[in-house]
């Protein structure tokens, strides 16, 4: 039996991220049919309050992500603080604790190359604004793979170093403003 997976959008962030999501969720159409995973590194004990937080101004429903949740189209999925989030072929997330990955758990590295094997073109990754490498690696596995590959505009971003690193290894797909962020997410 095949498992159809519905098209997903993993958004990655560090340092300087947390404002561009909550500029972009509400701003997402309620009838959007992705499912989003956030991958923000985070302090390992802030518990839900990202989830919370995100939920308080996003028009789609968010949940921290729990092991086996099933990925749902119109559901926002948060990497919870101290694990890796993967996704396994079944279309099921998995937490993983796991060495850290550029010093962070959960890694955006780890889950763009995750969601890269299982989903191919079905995956849209996109990566944020932050202070160091994590992401790049795993956009270029994820554009092997078929996915369509976007940054921020290091420009905008509070902490340009990891869009900006992305785009020197990776000729990505798409450099996003702020004000074209929500309609290419809808895009998709």
């Amino acid at each position: 039996m095949t498992v159809s997976l519905p098209r997903t959008l993993v958004i990655g962030g560090s340092a300087g991220s947390l404002d561009v999501l909550l500029k972009l969720l509400p701003l997402l159409n309620p009838a959007c049919q992705l499912a989003i995973i956030i991958v923000l590194h985070r302090k390992s004990d802030n518990d839900t309050l990202l989830s919370n937080v995100l939920a308080a101004r996003s028009v789609l429903p968010v949940k921290e992500a729990e092991e086996k949740d099933q990925l749902t189209p119109g559901m926002v999925y948060v990497a919870p603080a101290d694990y890796h989030l993967l996704i396994e072929p079944d279309g099921t997330l998995t937490l993983d604790y796991s060495e850290k990955v550029h010093y962070s758990r959960p890694s955006i590295d780890v889950t763009f190359m995750s969601a890269a094997d299982v989903l191919g073109s079905r995956l849209a990754c996109f990566l944020l604004s932050g202070a160091n490498t994590d992401g790049t690696e795993g956009l270029q596995v994820a554009q092997l793979m078929g996915a369509v590959t976007a940054v921020q505009d290091p420009v905008e971003a509070e902490v340009a170093l990891m869009p900006r690193h992305a785009m020197t290894v990776v000729k990505v797909d798409r450099v996003l403003k702020q004000v074209e962020m929500a309609e290419w997410v809808m895009s998709l």
